[in-house]
């Protein structure tokens, strides 16, 4: 291998490692500034449920969708763990009993390595259990076939999925399932989402009754 040739790849690699640990990428999410602004001016202090999560979880209007009026939704399109992690003082201060956690698709996008992503997961579930808030996982949504490269990334979901619902047994940490019922063979179904990746009505549907089937076995 030429000088020449040695310094071109050592600097592709180090660009790419830079990537993969850039911690502050959710700072250039314009939809992360935008919620954050709104976070500062909403009125509600207290809310007894928070649905915590990116766009798939900003999807819905969670009061209607459940029927109770105790539950904040705290989604962010296109946001990534580090985000969550950065703004999870937005949910604790809510003093909220339970916390569902709808996380890591966009880091699969992003290319973060599975363990990565694990290791923040897991920093996130920490601060919540510090607090005395019960943390819900629910299972990172496969992709559908309409999503590019689908195939490929939904590899790695299921592993995220493995070690996140190994951990939650380990831990005694509630985990829903969500891909029981809106996937088949490792693939969102169709008739759920209108997009590949985003859920529709039906969608939803299936979701908030998961969510609400948890919150009864707790009588609330």
């Amino acid at each position: 291998m030429s000088k020449k040739l040695y310094i071109y790849c050592f600097v592709l690699i180090s660009i790419s490692l830079k990537a993969q640990i850039d911690t502050t990428l959710y700072l250039k999410n314009p939809n992360y500034q935008q919620e954050m602004g709104l976070y500062d001016v909403y009125k509600t202090k207290q809310a007894d449920i928070v649905m915590f999560g990116n766009s798939i979880t900003h999807g819905a209007n969670w009061n209607e969708l459940l029927g109770r009026q105790n539950v904040v939704e705290r989604g962010i399109s296109s946001d990534v763990l580090d985000g969550y992690l950065a703004r999870i003082n937005t949910v604790i201060s809510l003093k909220p009993k339970f916390v569902f956690i709808m996380a890591g698709i966009n880091d699969i996008y992003n290319w973060l390595p599975v363990d990565k992503i694990f290791e923040k997961y897991v920093r996130l579930i920490g601060q919540l259990k510090k607090n005395n808030i019960k943390p819900v996982i629910q299972s990172t949504l496969f992709a559908g076939t309409k999503w590019k490269s689908y195939s490929d990334r939904n590899k790695e979901v299921l592993k995220l999925n493995k070690l996140l619902s190994e951990y939650a047994k380990k831990n005694l940490i509630e985990y829903i399932d969500l891909n029981k019922k809106l996937s088949a063979k490792n693939i969102l179904i169709a008739e759920y989402t209108y997009d590949g990746l985003h859920l529709n009505g039906k969608g939803y549907e299936i979701w908030g009754a998961e969510v609400d089937k948890l919150l009864r076995k707790y009588s609330f």
